[in-house]
């Protein structure tokens, strides 16, 4: 009998959609593993987001997109979190992981300059507010037909979410959902680089 070896290195790699939904089921594993702990343990694990312009507050960039309310809060942030994240990390975890953080970043540095004082900001809905406009800006900045037609499918999908940047309910972070989309804007820019430093070189004039 003989056993894949992959490419000689002893491990076999898996197809990139299995990676792909491994690295996202993953992350909601630790989503909800956070919120066991916080329901279980005395401390209050929740008041660790964002709050605007104070010191402690800095480091709810970090942790704010780990951390939820409640259950309910968690279980309404959870398909769009696994369907979007699975989807970005799809173009390759590498890149997936990349334009993650840079959402993570812009998301938590924008609400705790931009957002009122006061409050206290967490939620996984940064990052899927992110991930939305990334998935459907992408294919504009890299031109490639597959990722535009996939962002018009995700918006014709959840576009109605983007309603959510705009300010509503108190209780709802709109400050997280803005910055986190303008951060998948951002994503989509630099991580599209490549693809346009391409196509300038392919359709400049000659000089000759």
């Amino acid at each position: 009998m003989t056993i894949p070896t992959g490419n000689g290195t002893g491990s076999t790699h898996r197809p990139i959609w299995q990676r792909a939904a491994l690295w996202t089921g993953g992350f909601l594993v630790l989503l909800y593993g956070i919120e066991a702990a916080d329901t279980v343990l005395p401390a209050d694990l929740d008041a660790a987001g964002v709050e605007p312009r104070t010191g402690d507050g800095l480091w709810g960039i970090l942790f704010a997109p780990l951390l939820h309310a409640d259950w309910a809060h968690l279980t309404a942030n959870t398909v769009p979190a696994l369907v979007l994240g699975f989807l970005v990390m799809l173009s390759g975890i590498g890149r997936g992981i990349a334009a993650t953080a840079i959402i993570w970043l812009v998301g938590g540095i924008g609400t705790w300059l931009f957002a009122g004082t006061g409050e206290n900001h967490i939620g996984a809905s940064t990052l899927i507010f992110g991930w939305l406009t990334y998935l459907i800006v992408r294919g504009i900045f890299t031109r490639k037909a597959g990722q535009i037609l996939l962002g018009i499918v995700v918006l014709f999908v959840y576009g109605g979410m983007l309603w959510g940047v705009l300010p509503s309910q108190p209780w709802i972070s709109w400050q997280g959902h803005l910055f986190g989309a303008l951060g998948g804007i951002l994503a989509a820019w630099v991580l599209s680089s490549g693809a346009r430093a391409t196509r300038r070189t392919t359709t400049a004039p000659s000089l000759r």
